[in-house]
């Protein structure tokens, strides 16, 4: 199983999108599991807020450096830590090619009231950013349009091969039953109903058989006067048995 490490960055006002992008993953995980790849989405409330030998943000920054994709969502504004967590990913992106970083602009009707001028700044300031180094938002009006665009993307990462499907090729089918068997030393093993098997020098022989079976170094095989043969066999010459004449 290949896991996929996504760090979602986002302001505490997105609260809910946050939560539906990853009960999306989570769903998303339901058919990506079966092809050998799992999506961990890494949230900062998953980090335990006590008292560390470094900033608790440093913990969020190490991280994102070791994630495969960065998603940044924004809506109203961009704060400081948001920002810092985009550095971090984009400085790890130009050092070593990852994480990939996609970022969200939500693009919804607000209140002109509850405009702050601090944030309306930072939001302006992040946007021009983006601008200069080249990497353009994509802007989603709702949870539907965000969770189909992301999910395109990873369509694509699978596409290019950054993402590699990898099926266990020993699961069963569903609906199918496996059998498991085990030889130590010399012996047979049959599995599954209706399977046979011969020890060392026996043939079993099932079914219609004609022609030659050719079985290796020719032995004689004493039975004591006792023989079972299931199916029909064609010998191609004589069957002698201890009372034939």
């Amino acid at each position: 199983m290949r896991t996929q490490k996504i760090f979602l960055a986002s302001s505490s006002e997105l609260q809910e999108d946050r939560k539906a992008f990853e009960i999306f993953l989570n769903r998303k995980n339901k058919d990506w599991v079966k092809q050998g790849v799992f999506l961990e989405l890494i949230v900062w409330e998953d980090f335990l807020d006590a008292v560390s030998k470094t900033r608790l943000q440093d913990e969020y920054n190490r991280a994102i450096r070791e994630c495969d994709l960065f998603v940044m969502l924004f809506f109203t504004k961009v704060g400081k830590y948001t920002a810092e967590e985009f550095e971090t990913a984009f400085g790890q992106f130009q050092a070593t090619g990852k994480p990939f970083i996609f970022t969200y602009f939500k693009d919804a009707e607000i209140s002109t009231g509850s405009i702050d001028e601090d944030d309306l700044m930072s939001l302006l300031a992040f946007k021009k950013k983006l601008k200069v180094l080249g990497h353009f938002h994509t802007p989603y009006r709702n949870l539907d349009a965000l969770q189909l665009h992301f999910s395109q993307q990873l369509d694509k990462l699978v596409a290019s091969g950054f993402i590699e499907f990898k099926p266990d090729q020993e699961a069963a089918a569903p609906g199918t039953t496996t059998y498991q068997a085990t030889l130590t030393g010399n012996g047979a093993i049959a599995q599954g109903p209706g399977a046979t098997a011969a020890g060392a020098g026996g043939v079993a022989v099932g079914g219609n058989n004609t022609g030659r079976i050719n079985t290796g170094t020719q032995t004689n095989i004493d039975t004591g006067g006792g023989a079972h043969i299931a199916g029909n066999v064609h010998t191609g010459g004589d069957f002698a048995g201890r009372d034939k004449n």
